[in-house]
């Protein structure tokens, strides 16, 4: 099993700090408590009211934020907290001891949204669902979601892309949209709303393997490439995110100035994405990136 690491978070509260996971604490409701009897059933924040500081506990999703009393300043202290939070992740302990008061199913809502690509559409859910974007091609490619597996059980399904609070699913020819939305829009539903896994904590899914590409070959990138990566990240992603897509930078080339990005979910393949691609993208980093961009070339997932 990988090493759970924490990241420190700042809030708008400066009272409060998010000590953020890589991966899910609690998938079925979020927790607070105030003292240290009301975290009985929690372990991990049992614990935590042991620091003199520590007045509130919020567990949720993939992080823990504490609200602290004004005897100490975070900077002083959150380095502690958090390798405290990590070391005790580690351990394997129990974060939350459900009781039977603990409700097995948590309300979900689900609602079918349309994208630029008319082969897919987007489930968007009302929680967070994923902390990494993963694309599967085909029902092996999707062996480590069993979401995935089941939703490539039905025949006109094509391909799925998991990503934050949505699914982007691109079908076959063989169903038309009205045909078959609100039957993949309850499957989806009443799945996550009975708490299952997702996505395996070790996916090996291609979409992780394509966004850690230059990781993995040991590439240190340059100041141009990391300038680019900067521009997608919040000038574009969000924009395609709105489209039930993603947009991965893949390469830089020097001498042809060539941008090569990797574009997945409904943007794969999508009949206006070489369009959008050209007109928006392209002209944006051209725009911002003086004479170090001539081109765009998307590779798709």
């Amino acid at each position: 099993m990988e090493k759970i690491t924490i990241k420190i978070q700042p809030t708008n509260r400066p009272t409060i700090i998010k000590f953020e996971a890589d991966v899910f604490l609690t998938r079925k409701q979020n927790y607070e408590f105030k003292n240290v009897d009301e975290a009985k059933n929690s372990p991990l924040a049992k614990q935590l009211f042991y620091l003199p500081f520590t007045k509130t506990v919020y567990i949720s999703g993939n992080f823990v934020a504490i609200e602290r009393y004004d005897i100490v300043e975070w900077p002083e202290v959150q380095n502690e907290v958090a390798e405290q939070i990590e070391n005790y992740l580690n351990s394997g302990e129990p974060i939350i001891i459900e009781d039977q008061s603990t409700p097995s199913k948590v309300p979900v809502t689900v609602y079918a949204e349309s994208t630029p690509n008319p082969a897919a559409l987007k489930f968007v859910a009302n929680k967070k669902l994923v902390l990494q974007a993963s694309e599967f091609k085909n029902i092996e490619e999707a062996k480590h979601s069993p979401l995935a597996t089941g939703l490539f059980h039905f025949p006109f399904v094509k391909e799925v892309f998991i990503t934050d609070n949505y699914i982007s699913i691109i079908k076959y020819d063989i169903a038309e949209w009205e045909d078959v939305a609100v039957e993949l829009r309850e499957y989806i539903r009443s799945y996550i709303e009975e708490g299952k896994e997702i996505v395996t904590q070790h996916t090996s899914a291609k979409t992780a393997a394509a966004a850690q590409t230059v990781a993995e070959q040991n590439v240190t990138l340059d100041d141009t490439s990391q300038e680019i990566v900067d521009i997608l990240e919040e000038y574009v992603k969000p924009a395609v995110a709105s489209d039930g897509g993603n947009i991965l930078f893949q390469s830089y080339d020097q001498e042809t100035k060539t941008v090569n990005v990797i574009l997945q979910g409904a943007c794969s393949g999508c009949p206006s994405s070489t369009f959008t691609l050209k007109n928006g993208i392209e002209n944006m980093l051209k725009s911002m990136m003086e004479n170090k961009v001539n081109q765009v070339v998307a590779i798709n997932g």
